[in-house]
């Protein structure tokens, strides 16, 4: 009997998606590691005003899973337009609600992934409550919150990032220790460098639990730079931020997308100096460099009443999926 291989896939919400959303169409055995210190938009709303668990990043990756109708998907997707519930979605109000009935977000994950009929598992990568992602910058300035890290004004200037922790530290989900050690094949990426990927390896035991998982490791390069995070950063700069956390060598695989977006789409993004990821990686002994077009034709709409500006650019779910695949069979 064929043994079916382990996926993990580490991130946040939007980058997570786009990964589970292919991977899910083939006979793998799937489950998201998703980031916790999310505190912006609505689950950062929820978070302060509820005590609960970001739920955002959570709802993404289980409609992203999911293998219920579109109608189900929509409404836990959906965003209210108006009123008091303005900017927050349907599906993160209804994991915060199971969270604060059971008592347990570990249980409203549970739940909501029957409803949903997930293929596979999403298990946070930390329980530990209101712990904060921290950057100091270059210049000795200090940010607390990740969603002070993410969001910055057009044009402002910020120094470069020169290291990022969290305050106070989190403890490791032993269901995620679990799966990093089980897992085949540890997708790492897409996602805001350091408020989606990072995050997750800040959490204490998770950089030497990932080096000692014999899971092949494969990097996937984002498709632009960040404004405030990864600003004028090279892909070179992008590995090497993360081997930083997890050393050199880990990594086996580097996914880079080969071509150009489209030059009508790129006016939006040079409005908050953001370009596309510049491709210097030079052959290595520690990972294969992979070169492909990895962009999705679609350009994603941003909606008017949703607080967070999001990528209009977007990887590819299918094209990203095959290549991986061509990982798993050599």
């Amino acid at each position: 009997m064929t043994k079916i291989p382990k996926i993990l896939t580490i991130g946040g919400g939007t980058g997570s998606y786009v990964a589970l959303e292919g991977l899910k169409k083939y006979d793998l055995k799937l489950t998201a590691i998703v980031t916790m210190m999310d505190s912006g938009g609505s689950s950062g709303k929820l978070r302060d005003e509820l005590g609960v668990l970001p739920p955002g990043d959570i709802r993404q990756c289980l409609v992203a899973l999911s293998e219920s109708s579109k109608l189900m998907r929509d409404m836990f997707n959906y965003r209210f337009e108006e009123g008091g519930l303005k900017g927050h979605s349907f599906g993160n109000i209804f994991l915060s609600t199971l969270e604060k009935n059971t008592g347990s977000m570990k249980k409203a994950i549970s739940e909501v992934g029957k409803i949903l009929r997930i293929k596979g598992n999403v298990v946070p990568i930390t329980f530990t409550k209101n712990t904060n992602l921290c950057v100091d910058l270059e210049d000795g300035t200090a940010i607390v919150g990740e969603t002070h890290i993410d969001v910055l004004e057009k044009m402002q200037k910020r120094a470069r990032i020169v290291k990022a922790y969290l305050k106070p530290e989190a403890e490791l989900n032993e269901d995620a220790k679990r799966a990093i050690e089980k897992a085949d094949y540890i997708l790492i990426g897409p996602g805001d460098l350091y408020t989606s990927v990072i995050p997750n390896l800040l959490v204490n035991n998770v950089p030497e639990i990932i080096k000692k998982s014999k899971a092949k490791k494969i990097f996937v390069m984002n498709l632009m730079t960040k404004h405030g995070q990864t600003t004028n950063y090279s892909a070179k700069d992008h590995v090497e931020d993360i081997e930083k956390c997890l050393g050199i060598g880990v990594i086996d695989y580097v996914l880079v997308n080969s071509k150009l977006p489209r030059r009508d789409t790129l006016s939006w993004y040079e409005e908050f100096e953001e370009y596309p990821v510049k491709d210097d990686l030079e052959e290595s002994k520690d990972y294969e460099i992979i070169r492909k077009n990895l962009i999705k034709d679609v350009i994603v709409k941003n909606t008017d009443h949703d607080e967070l500006r999001r990528s209009i650019i977007r990887h590819d779910s299918e094209k990203l999926a095959q290549e991986v695949i061509k990982i798993i069979n050599g």
